[in-house]
């Protein structure tokens, strides 16, 4: 068995034919591009598309199996170029206002679950669409077809289950059902030690994925799994923690860097920085008009003990376009030069990043690997910044 690096969250702002999906989304993240980028740029092994349950999208998967690209393989997931897993999936907004993943073995499942939402949704097309169907409802048909269904970013304000939806899954799904919850996304501004203050998730694995709206942003955050070949069923097998196969770490960002880690004022833009969470009004103007903050909304919700310490290490790492001074010909020149963002990040020596970017920004770097910079907690929608190495 070896480490594989799985970023499953990504999305795809446009087809092959130009038809946008992710309306926010670039449309340079097209299906070819996207794989492309993961596999020789990113240097991951499994991307999960969550926009596949678009006609378009089913249309261009079907294009790369038919001219070789893509290969079904029998324990679940498309292979690309005998190089990457791809997990075919959709994100979906529930009745309650909360979005959730939904991840299957294969094309025919994804098609299925596809034909099975344009009954529910105004616009099958698009991404992130609202369906007419409660979480309850939506689980039950991901579980039918074969699926796994994860909260997506389940603490932000925006769309997040904890953030805006419930303060426990019991508030809407019943003890059995509860228990199929078995996977959720952290989101970009929390991390596991902040998710291990809700109790009720200490049997629940946890995935750090990039939420991609754009190429560079693809693998800002991954798991690593253990597995014995890549497919979906390892997959499961890591995420269940059965026959050795485990998630051995989260990468992701410091969650000061994500765009909702603190309450910010709707008012004046004020956000939270060393106040002690949760804050309930802005001291800047007076306003009660909060966007609250994942860490403020944790902190305001949990009820019993934290777990901590029950699920795999959490690494920070900060992606490369978040650092001062790296521009576009300065990013180019170190991938050309080590091949992938993650070598470049965690495995190139120090004297080769002077060489290669100058001793400034090879600093920037390694103060990132070693957790030494400074970091402006974002809040509000807007990310954090690096101060300083």
């Amino acid at each position: 068995m070896r480490s594989f690096y799985a970023d499953l969250h990504i999305h795809l702002g446009a087809t092959t034919a130009g038809r946008p999906v992710k309306i926010t989304a670039s449309r340079r993240l097209t299906l070819p591009a996207v794989l492309a980028e993961a596999a020789y740029r990113k240097g991951l092994d499994i991307v999960g598309i969550i926009d596949a349950q678009a006609p378009g999208v089913l249309a261009d998967l079907k294009e790369m199996i038919a001219a070789g690209d893509l290969q079904p393989l029998p324990e679940g997931g498309l292979l690309y170029r005998q190089r990457t897993l791809l997990v075919p999936g959709a994100e979906v907004e529930s009745r309650e206002g909360a979005h959730f993943l939904a991840y299957f073995p294969g094309l025919e499942e994804m098609e299925q679950f596809s034909t099975w939402l344009a009954g529910f949704m105004r616009n099958l097309h698009l991404s992130s669409q609202r369906a007419h169907l409660s979480l309850s409802q939506i689980l039950q048909q991901t579980l039918e077809l074969g699926g796994l269904l994860a909260p997506a970013h389940a603490f932000t304000p925006h769309k997040g289950l904890y953030g805006c939806a419930c303060a426990s899954l019991g508030e809407l799904l019943t003890p059995a059902e509860q228990q199929e919850i078995r996977v959720l996304e952290l989101g970009l501004s929390a991390d596991t030690a902040m998710a291990e203050r809700l109790a009720e998730l200490a049997r629940v694995a946890f995935l750090s994925n990039s939420d991609a709206h754009s190429l560079e942003k693809i693998g800002r955050e991954y798991n690593e799994l253990l597995l014995a070949e890549l497919n979906w069923r390892e997959m499961l097998k890591a995420f269940y923690h059965q026959d050795g196969r485990r998630i051995i770490a989260n990468w992701g960002l410091d969650p000061r860097l994500g765009k909702y880690h603190r309450s910010a004022c709707a008012d004046c833009g004020w956000t939270a920085g060393e106040e002690k969470p949760p804050v309930t009004f802005c001291p800047a103007c007076g306003s009660k008009q909060l966007i609250t903050g994942v860490l403020d909304r944790l902190v305001a919700i949990t009820t019993e003990p934290a777990v901590g310490g029950k699920h795999p290490p959490y690494y920070y790492q900060v992606p490369l376009q978040f650092l001062p001074g790296i521009g576009k010909k300065t990013l180019e020149r170190l991938l050309s030069q080590f091949g992938t963002e993650m070598a470049i990040l965690h495995q190139v020596p120090a004297e080769d990043l002077i060489r290669t970017a100058g001793e400034k920004i090879a600093a920037l770097i390694l103060a990132c690997r070693q957790g030494q910079v400074k970091i402006q907690a974002g809040g509000g929608g807007t990310y954090g910044r690096i101060l300083q190495g």
